[in-house]
């Protein structure tokens, strides 16, 4: 790795949404040429919730096919599983040596997922940031994408990085958050002051990256708006209708001055069917890249291997020098 690294994954559950591809992998794409950049299917991180093994399998291989369908490229990018690289959970274990449970009980998201899964509050819950801050540092991440709800995960990585090179002098590298200005944020077609989740129960809620054109039609015109009938950009007042204008603007190349200029006096049916044509051809080569690699599955396990083999290169140096600095007898 030569270039400053860039380090992101997203977990195989649910879909793949259009918020996730705005929001993420559309900045990916253009990391590549400046950054070394490895992206992981964070497969270890979905087991605090129960997951039945043979569905499970089969989505994190379809979130892998829809990482390549997106256009990351396996020889500019490093695209792997996290549980193929067996250093993930090595390094979390020793960082857990130097977290404090306090730090962990006070992460918004612990005290979310409690609530919504009452009946399972397990270790990997409460643990999950110290391996997401294993996933990162292990690399020597400088740049992590991340979304502005997703700040204080990074910030206790920070923090346990820090405590950890002031302790055994530098070790990792402390890494940086990276934020899109535009376009790092996409609502819920349904409810427009939540982010567009994955996870949503209300399945009009968000756009999957592969859904059929149908369906994405169906969506858009079901969005929820307001009263007035008046396209314009105003987040406060108009939540829903801001939130289709980020979408157009961004899949559909126009900005947010053009899109009121064309849609201002047209009414809001009108608008949303745009959107959603919008969105249709942006997707169209996607799908189809999708379909065509989810036939090949001797082509998907390869690509895959070799990202494992990239990554397991590069986290045996960083754990290498752990085991070193904490004092661990090494195998000669």
């Amino acid at each position: 790795m030569n270039k400053p690294v860039v380090y992101s994954g997203i977990q195989p559950t649910g879909i793949i949404t259009i918020g996730n591809y705005i929001g993420a992998i559309t900045n990916w794409l253009k990391l590549s040429d400046e950054y070394d950049c490895i992206y992981g299917i964070a497969d270890l991180h979905a087991l605090t919730v129960r997951q039945v093994p043979a569905e499970y399998r089969q989505r994190a291989m379809s979130f892998f096919a829809q990482y390549l369908a997106c256009g990351l490229d396996p020889r500019k990018n490093v695209l792997y599983f996290q549980s193929h690289v067996h250093e993930h959970a090595e390094l979390s274990w020793i960082l857990n040596c130097f977290t404090y449970i306090g730090e962990m009980q006070r992460m918004t998201q612990f005290k979310d997922k409690s609530q919504k899964h009452q009946d399972n509050i397990n270790i990997g819950l409460l643990d999950y940031p110290v391996l997401m801050a294993a996933d990162i540092l292990l690399y020597q991440t400088s740049l992590v994408p991340v979304g502005a709800d997703q700040k204080q995960h990074l910030e206790i990585t920070r923090d346990i990085a820090i405590r950890f090179n002031n302790l055994y002098s530098p070790t990792f590298t402390v890494p940086e958050a990276y934020i899109p200005k535009q376009g790092a944020r996409v609502f819920s077609l349904q409810d427009p002051t939540a982010k567009m989740s994955k996870s949503d129960p209300d399945p009009n809620a968000a756009v999957s990256i592969i859904e059929d054109p149908d369906s994405i039609m169906r969506k858009f015109r079901r969005a929820v708006t307001d009263s007035d009938s008046v396209v314009r950009y105003d987040p406060e007042l108009k939540p829903g209708v801001s939130n289709l204008m980020t979408i157009m603007s961004e899949m559909g190349g126009m900005s947010i001055e053009e899109i009121e200029k064309n849609y201002s006096d047209k009414g809001y049916a009108a608008f949303k069917s745009a959107c959603a044509e919008a969105v249709i051809e942006r997707l169209r080569p996607v799908r189809e890249r999708y379909a065509s690699l989810t036939t090949d599955k001797e082509y998907l396990a390869g690509i895959a291997k070799e990202g494992a083999v990239r990554a397991s290169a590069i986290a045996r140096r960083t754990m290498s020098k752990v085991k070193r600095k904490v004092g661990l007898v090494e195998l000669k």
